[in-house]
């Protein structure tokens, strides 16, 4: 077990935050920072902040010495290939992936997809960052679009900015962040994992135009207008269902939200800041 093993955030996004909201008072958690701005806010938090890339790799070493990493940060062509050999003496790292590397395959897409070859460069860039950090035995976790109470369709609905994909048919599939960093400790705690790349996700993948349609419902808002696939975000293009079943059976674990239905009930359900 690990829940005595220091915990270093290489990355304090939402994904970080969420970790940190579940494992604060139960460890030691170091994080990093690129703004100098952000570390009164990473010491409220009750985590360290080291500011990158100001300590020395000796420093990153010393820290990740016989601790668990979580490394959530994008790839910049330049980061994972120094940070990563630093934390070779890590106890387990994971990274945190998309499901995007699946490019244009489509269907149903588990533990054992391979990504899509045909990938534009930005995916390639990705693939490569998880070569890097799977050199020096990271865990890859390939997860899809991430809501919560700073992102989500949700957000993007109330605020006019979302436009439905063509006809809205294509199948996709989320995650919520408290779900994801549950699975993240989960995999730190327990024994040795059986395979070194796994997806995440909801239990229940669906047609665009669906969770659209009842969001909108629950909003009291009209349905936003459709438009050309081609004119929408890559991100949205996709047509695929991400089976977790095997990570979350290997762990044992249920979701919290396994549906968006009760995701974005729970979101709705708090008063806007």
């Amino acid at each position: 077990m690990s829940a005595d093993k220091p915990l270093l955030l290489l990355g304090v996004g939402q994904v970080a935050r969420a970790v940190i909201a579940l494992a604060r008072g139960t460890r030691t958690i170091t994080g990093t920072t690129r703004d100098p701005r952000k570390v009164f806010q990473m010491v409220e938090m009750g985590i360290t902040p080291l500011i990158m890339p100001m300590p020395s790799c000796e420093i990153l070493e010393s820290v990740a010495n016989d601790a668990d990493v979580v490394v959530s940060f994008p790839p910049d062509g330049e980061t994972d290939a120094i940070f990563a050999p630093a934390v070779k003496q890590a106890r387990r790292v994971i990274y945190i992936s998309t499901t995007g590397v699946y490019g244009k395959r489509e269907g149903v897409v588990d533990d054992t997809t391979a990504p899509d070859d045909s990938a534009e460069e930005k995916l390639d860039a990705r693939l490569h960052a998880e070569s890097l950090w799977q050199e020096q035995g990271a865990i890859i976790l390939r997860v899809p679009g991430i809501y919560g109470p700073d992102s989500g369709l949700h957000l993007s609905l109330r605020n006019g900015k979302y436009k439905i994909p063509g006809d809205g048919s294509r199948n996709t599939s989320r995650i919520h962040v408290e779900d994801l960093a549950s699975v993240i400790l989960a995999m730190l705690a327990g024994p040795s994992l059986l395979r070194d790349c796994y997806v995440i996700g909801d239990r229940s993948p669906c047609p665009q135009i669906e969770i659209v349609t009842w969001l909108c419902n629950e909003l009291s808002i009209p349905l936003p207008p459709a438009v050309p696939i081609e004119e929408v975000h890559r991100t949205l293009r996709g047509n695929r269902r991400v089976d977790p079943s095997g990570l979350l059976n290997e762990l044992a674990i249920e979701l919290k939200y396994p549906n968006y239905r009760d995701g974005y009930r729970a979101l709705l359900e708090k008063p806007i800041l």
